[in-house]
């Protein structure tokens, strides 16, 4: 018997999150086994008039062609990949993985060369700017593990931060987005942390259930060379089937020049693998009101209520600042008084302190006003 959650999900992700036209072609790719969101989003894109196509990956087989590609076959299998989707309208990718860590035996030379001629001209480069994109991880056995939940536990954890009240968060948004598009400097501060950049001109952009699931975050991207100082990240965060604890990242005059973390070379193998990605894509807020703790997911930490998060790698054309990368990770810290404070000036004004926003004009974005 299907979850009437799944149903509602599904019929939310088809309208709203990508909202689906008639006519309009519409790619559903599974990473993982768990097929019932995968059918009922076959089914409401045909209820919205659309033209559904399905691609299915299985974790394991995946790793086996990346441990053995050479970077001309890697071109060659994205190129068939790249073509369906420079054809498609609209993107949505569920990610049921069974073990976060299926790809850690991968040689780090194969995923520089899987996340430079597959990752970044499919994704980074093609689906994140030209089509209606959702990405999403799916409740199973394996995520609740992650999350240190029961399944039942994670489950109603989880549709409650994918099925916010969007429209009212669109709106507290507002005031933030139209602050940021008239910010010139940011001085972010806390434990470990002290850095500076300009976003002037850059623009923002309020995501608010229309891109991945769970929303809740407000991006831009700093001025290219503009970033100076040091940051801290206390939120783990898992890249290539890797678990990074608290990296710190030196910049000056906006690139990465001092990377530490408890896998240092290997994090600084990942910088290493184009020269955008030791540059900064993007800045962004996360507001989240039911995501309060980091559960291992960057999909789910980046939105956390009083976190921000300072990306290395691919920025977004929408938010450009001319910064082009086959990685775009997604670092986050969170800044509420259990995880040591800390405050982000905008133009020497306080905006946030200890994870909550201070102005009378975006009280509306703390958590107890977005429930």
């Amino acid at each position: 018997m299907e979850d009437p959650r799944i149903r509602k999900f599904a019929r939310f992700l088809i309208q709203h999150a990508v909202y689906l036209q008639k006519g309009e072609k519409i790619l559903i790719e599974l990473h993982g086994h768990e097929r019932p969101l995968a059918k009922a989003l076959i089914e409401e894109a045909y209820k919205a008039g659309g033209e559904p196509f399905f691609h299915e990956f299985d974790y394991v087989l995946e790793g086996a062609m990346i441990a053995g590609a050479s970077e001309q076959h890697m071109r060659d299998v994205a190129s068939y990949e790249l073509a369906r989707m420079k054809d498609m309208d609209a993107y949505i990718d569920i990610r049921a993985t069974e073990n976060i860590s299926v790809w850690n035996k991968v040689p780090d030379d194969k995923m520089g060369i899987y996340r430079k001629e597959y990752w970044g001209p499919i994704h980074l480069s093609q689906r994140c700017n030209h089509t209606k994109w959702s990405v999403m991880r799916y409740p199973n056995d394996a995520m609740a593990q992650l999350a240190g939940m029961s399944t039942e536990e994670y489950e109603d954890f989880y549709f409650a931060a994918c099925l916010l009240d969007y429209d009212q968060m669109a709106k507290a948004m507002e005031p933030l987005a139209e602050l940021m598009n008239r910010t010139d400097m940011v001085h972010i501060t806390g434990p470990k942390t002290d850095i500076t950049f300009s976003i002037k001109g850059i623009g923002s952009s309020p995501m608010s259930g229309n891109r991945n699931i769970p929303d809740g975050e407000i991006y831009t991207a700093p001025v290219k060379d503009s970033v100076n100082g040091v940051i801290y990240y206390n939120v783990p965060s898992i890249c290539d089937g890797v678990t990074f604890h608290d990296v710190t990242l030196t910049f000056r005059d906006g690139k990465i020049v001092d990377a530490v973390s408890d896998h240092t070379d290997r994090m600084n193998q990942i910088f290493d693998i184009d020269e955008g990605a030791r540059y900064i894509g993007e800045f962004a807020l996360g507001v989240n009101p039911v995501i309060k703790e980091p559960i291992l997911d960057i999909l789910f930490d980046e939105k956390i209520a009083g976190s921000f998060h300072l990306t290395p790698g691919n920025s977004y054309d929408n938010t450009t600042n001319g910064n082009h990368s086959s990685v775009h990770w997604d670092l986050i810290s969170i800044q509420t008084p259990e995880w040591g404070g800390g405050e982000i000036w905008f133009d020497g004004v306080l905006i946030r302190k200890d994870g909550r926003f201070v102005p009378d004009s975006l009280q509306a974005l703390n958590p107890e006003n977005l429930l």
